[in-house]
């Protein structure tokens, strides 16, 4: 058995409770959905920027369809913005582990405004660490990002070895780790930071000038229009399903390995992907569940600015100090990812 099958078996039955930030969004959601049907009780803060009410009800009702249970009477929720302290205070309350995905995600978006992307990313994150901190909270996860990585053209990617940012998003993720590390040795506030690649799955938003690649292409193939490809669709990415982003962040929430902690991983699957190759897989798996549709010839723009060519992760530190075992490959987590947007599209 597994770590994580056995810690799920624990926490059935040992009830804590959790602060997820960025519970309305699409990583916040799935946890909010898992730590439910592990019978924990969980306080989302969400202020609605990018993340939807609609999320955090499908979470608590795909909660209840699992269980059996009516699970809302654990999750309490306060409307709050990480950018005030006061929020980030009130939320840490009596709180025993932080889960910290609330962001301004996208490097486009931190391109096209790099201050709001700093207001949210760099001061909301030093007001959450403050707080945890003042908290007393057992344990800081919180999302960093492979952008972190940069123009280091290593492959695949090893924590210890970084490049140069390549877009204000960039730097704003490697500033939330120097602070991290500043918080361990000035406080002895021990956190862990989870690098995340290219994360995908059911609840990722398909709208908007900044939604990822592989949502924003079902809604265009279902609803019959262009799909654009930047570059000449050979660029490649280390894409992960949110079941494996899900384990990975209770087993470093709860790790008693005091050699874990402190530390910074790869969320991922040490597995390369082209784009060419993901929309063949989309497209597949779409005709064959939808027969009216029909192959659709995508159109290649120029590559975007702030983009690394190619990103991949070594995975080994994540396995050998937490244990994380993947349990979806790419084509097993988009044939669920799949079936959820002709769902509920």
């Amino acid at each position: 058995m597994s770590r994580f099958e056995k810690l799920q078996d624990y926490l059935k039955n040992n009830q804590s409770t959790w602060l997820v930030t960025g519970v309305a969004g699409f990583i916040g959601s799935n946890l909010l959905e898992k730590l439910l049907i592990l019978n924990q009780k969980v306080v989302g803060l969400d202020n609605f920027d990018t993340g939807y009410q609609h999320n955090i009800d499908q979470a608590i009702q795909d909660a209840k369809n699992f269980s059996g249970k009516e699970l809302g009477g654990n999750f309490k929720f306060i409307d709050g913005d990480i950018r005030e302290l006061k929020s980030c205070q009130q939320a840490c309350k009596s709180v025993d582990y932080v889960l910290h995905q609330a962001a301004l995600g996208s490097v486009p978006r931190s391109i096209e405004d790099p201050i709001k992307t700093n207001r949210a990313n760099i001061d909301g994150f030093l007001n959450m660490l403050v707080a945890s901190k003042d908290a007393n909270v057992k344990r800081f996860v919180y999302a960093a990002s492979s952008s972190t990585y940069g123009d280091h053209p290593d492959l695949p990617k090893v924590e210890n070895k970084i490049g140069n940012p390549l877009s204000p998003y960039a730097v704003t993720k490697a500033v939330n780790e120097l602070y991290a590390s500043v918080f361990a040795k000035a406080y002895g506030f021990k956190s862990i930071g989870l690098r995340y690649f290219n994360i995908f799955g059911k609840r990722q938003d398909p709208n908007g000038a900044y939604a990822a690649v592989i949502p924003k292409w079902v809604s265009a193939i279902l609803n019959n229009e262009d799909v654009y490809i930047y570059g000449d669709g050979e660029t490649s990415r280390d894409y992960c399903y949110i079941a494996n982003t899900v384990q990975m962040n209770l087993l470093a929430a709860t790790t008693v390995n005091d050699q874990a902690t402190d530390k910074i991983y790869n969320v991922a699957l040490n597995d390369r992907t082209s784009l060419n190759t993901l929309y063949k897989m989309i497209e597949e798996r779409l005709i064959q569940r939808k027969h009216d549709l029909k192959n659709k010839v995508p159109l290649y723009r120029d590559f975007r600015a702030g983009d690394v060519r190619h990103s991949q992760a070594n995975i080994e530190k994540a396995k050998s100090l937490l244990d994380y075992q993947p349990s979806h490959k790419v084509s097993k987590g988009m044939d669920e990812t799949i079936d959820w947007y002709i769902n509920n599209l």
